[in-house]
């Protein structure tokens, strides 16, 4: 189960980090431009902020695994873990249009990546925990 936080980490800090191209690849500078000063500076943000949570809950995983495993404590953040990534794998689906993915294989296969992403940390975080 160490072996699969330490994944996990990894693959959270690669996700914080992939976040500096959001900007550029999304084209917000244009995209972004119709929004009110407040909304526009509330999108890039939060966005900072899902960064630096998710880069710290790999940061968590790679240096804390022993815990998160073995501790009453530990076992309590890999519950609310699993739990937040049980809702972001629904969300995957609920949350976003079909429109956006179906048809197009880029975007498909990043969809799918990702709910096995979402589905992987809900399992293993939430092992843990029970």
């Amino acid at each position: 189960m160490e072996l699969h936080l330490k994944i996990i980490g990894a693959l959270f800090i690669l996700l914080a980090l992939i976040h500096i191209i959001f900007p550029r690849y999304f084209n917000w500078k244009e995209e972004l431009a119709s929004l009110s000063l407040i909304n526009r500076q509330m999108m890039k943000t939060h966005t900072f902020f899902i960064a630096l949570t998710v880069f710290l809950m790999g940061l968590l995983c790679v240096t804390s695994s022993e815990d998160l495993i073995n501790t009453d404590f530990g076992k309590k953040i890999s519950f609310g873990l699993g739990v937040f990534w049980s809702i972001r794998l629904i969300l995957q689906f609920f949350g976003y249009s079909p429109k956006l993915w179906k048809g197009k294989p880029f975007e498909t296969s990043v969809h799918v990546l990702f709910s096995a992403l979402w589905a992987y940390c809900s399992i293993i975080f939430l092992t843990i925990a029970f």
